[in-house]
């Protein structure tokens, strides 16, 4: 603390010598729409059209004056386009999930193991982590997200055909891998769908429906494929989803409009129906940088983004993948189940993640909504949406522990519910974690929510690819009674990471220190992509910056 003083005056010096470099979403959406604070300086007919259309100025954000703005469409069609960007992402772990129950048929008809066959789902989950992160976001950014969705929907058509038609394991995965990349964008930047298109007062309810059926794609995935791959070949698996990308396609055409726009320093010239539906030209003129593509990491170094991130991160991984990707191997060994009774498993995680989401999205609105009543004010700290993470967060732990404990407990050929009673209750906590976190992260971030939801599906997804290359040593080496212990261990630690936080965001020294902190690394984080692309900026960090920063971590 001694030298906070030198840190915060070289961390301003930083950010004004970086001041070209700033952020894309910091750019964009400060030009995308205006301060609630800012209602005063409105014109009278402005004021009168948001009048007319909500009722009410007291909005967060206030919308710009016209029908183009996403803020000002009707009810009716900011639910539709979430229902599609929501399935959207649903697809992107749909996608990987599907041939869960026909890894069996796929091993033999392709002459690999059955690990091997595993991987054609590791690695989508790898490549979905990193391709919104990497390319989709920021071009959404430029171009917009109606024509990103577009082309991803129509190359997933291409390439799920390609998967068909593989004659073998090395073609498959090839395809696979394409497929992964085109259809990822919803889930990198559904969050900032969300944002352009719903008031902060709703937002947790609808990013809670895009968080659901982010969810609900790899448990429903195995419930539904498990029919048809105990009647037809693995390959039908794909020719539906190649269907389901074609029927989603033209459907976006037609109900999908554009949520990108940018309410200042733009000038709108084409009628509302143009902007939203024939629109492909670039919307924002700012010019693309090596830093755009990467800008999201930055969060790495951002407690309010980081520990969440990481906290969802593993009860996601503890109480969702570990289920999924266990209840094949084990109940199919144990209990000699083919693809359909395998199949069947999952409704017990589909019911606990919709159950889950009353609490995570519709209680969490009712939550804050009742603390701004309380306090008289809209400025409530987003931190009071965390205590309903932690009922999440014990749900998934029991639940985790329920399903591993019964399942080892059973005999052989002897099977009852009670191991899906517990994928149910870790299901339904995964899905309040999920929600509270992914709100209160962008919520910490308002200017950045397709960065903070990019960033918290890299981190989600990078975990979920790990997992299951250690799942079946650890079952294997210490057994499922062991592994339930160390679920819970891992649970419990990050939870515990997650309490400090924001025990330590109560004092105010704390706060100051960590947004100098995310200042002067954002600043030094641009200035080492200046260095090497030729751009100006040279600020050189000392030992004590650096010892904050190592402390911080």
């Amino acid at each position: 603390m001694a030298h906070q003083g030198d840190f915060k005056q070289e961390s301003e010096h930083l950010e004004r010598s970086s001041l070209e470099q700033m952020s894309l979403e910091a750019q964009e959406t400060k030009a995308t729409y205006i301060d609630k604070d800012e209602v005063a300086n409105l014109s009278a007919d402005h004021r009168q059209y948001l009048l007319d259309r909500h009722g009410t100025l007291n909005l967060d954000p206030l919308p710009a004056f016209g029908d183009a703005d996403p803020y000002n469409w009707p009810q009716w069609k900011k639910v539709i386009n979430l229902i599609l960007v929501s399935w959207h992402a649903c697809m992107m772990i749909f996608n990987s999930a599907s041939i869960i129950p026909a890894y069996e048929a796929i091993a033999q008809d392709l002459h690999v193991s059955l690990q091997r066959t595993t991987y054609l789902t590791s690695l989508q989950i790898a490549i979905t982590g990193g391709a919104p992160i990497l390319f989709w976001r920021p071009l959404s950014s430029r171009y917009g997200r109606r024509p990103i969705f577009l082309v991803s929907l129509l190359c997933s058509m291409v390439c799920n055909i390609g998967c068909a038609k593989s004659p073998s394991y090395a073609s498959l995965a090839a395809c696979s891998a394409l497929v992964a990349f085109f259809i990822s964008p919803a889930a990198g930047i559904g969050s900032a769908v969300v944002r352009e298109t719903f008031f902060a007062h709703q937002r947790a309810r609808y990013l809670g429906i895009w968080a659901i059926m982010v969810t609900l794609g790899a448990p429903t995935a195995p419930f539904l494929m498990g029919f048809v791959a105990q009647r037809q070949s693995y390959r039908w698996i794909y020719w539906i989803l190649a269907c389901i990308n074609a029927g989603h396609l033209l459907l976006y055409i037609f109900f999908g409009p554009e949520t990108r726009y940018i309410g200042t320093g733009v000038q709108h010239d084409k009628s509302s129906i143009k902007e939203e539906y024939y629109n492909f030209r670039r919307i924002d003129p700012t010019p693309l940088r090596v830093w755009d593509f990467i800008s999201p990491f930055k969060y790495a170094f951002t407690l309010t983004v980081m520990i969440p991130a990481a906290a969802y991160a593993m009860v996601f991984l503890l109480a969702g993948v570990i289920i999924t990707i266990e209840v094949p191997s084990l109940f199919a060994e144990k209990f000699h189940f083919g693809p359909q009774k395998i199949g069947l498993q999952f409704i017990g995680v589909i019911i606990g993640t919709i159950l889950g989401e009353q609490i995570g999205g519709h209680l969490s609105d009712y939550w804050m909504n009742s603390k701004r009543r309380q306090v008289g004010s809209s400025n409530v700290p987003a931190e009071y949406r965390l205590w309903l993470s932690y009922p999440g967060t014990l749900l998934a732990l029991c639940g985790v522990v329920v399903f591993l404990v019964q399942n080892a407990r059973l005999p052989p050929g002897h099977y009852n519910v009670t191991p899906i009673v517990g994928a149910a209750i870790a299901a339904g906590g995964n899905q309040i974690v999920t929600t509270v976190m992914i709100t209160y992260a962008v919520d910490m971030h308002p200017d950045d929510a397709s960065g903070v939801g990019a960033f918290i599906t890299f981190v989600r997804q990078i975990w979920g690819f790990i997992g299951p290359f250690w799942f079946p040593n650890m079952v294997e080496d210490i057994g499922l009674r062991d592994s339930a212990a160390v679920c819970a261990v891992l649970i419990i630690a990050l939870k515990t990471t997650h309490v400090s936080r924001k025990l330590l965001k109560l004092n105010p020294g704390f706060a100051n220190l960590e947004q100098e902190h995310s200042t002067y690394v954002n600043a030094c984080a641009r200035h080492g992509l200046n260095k090497l692309f030729g751009s100006v900026g040279k600020p050189k960090p000392s030992m004590p910056h650096i010892l904050v920063v190592l402390a911080m971590q």
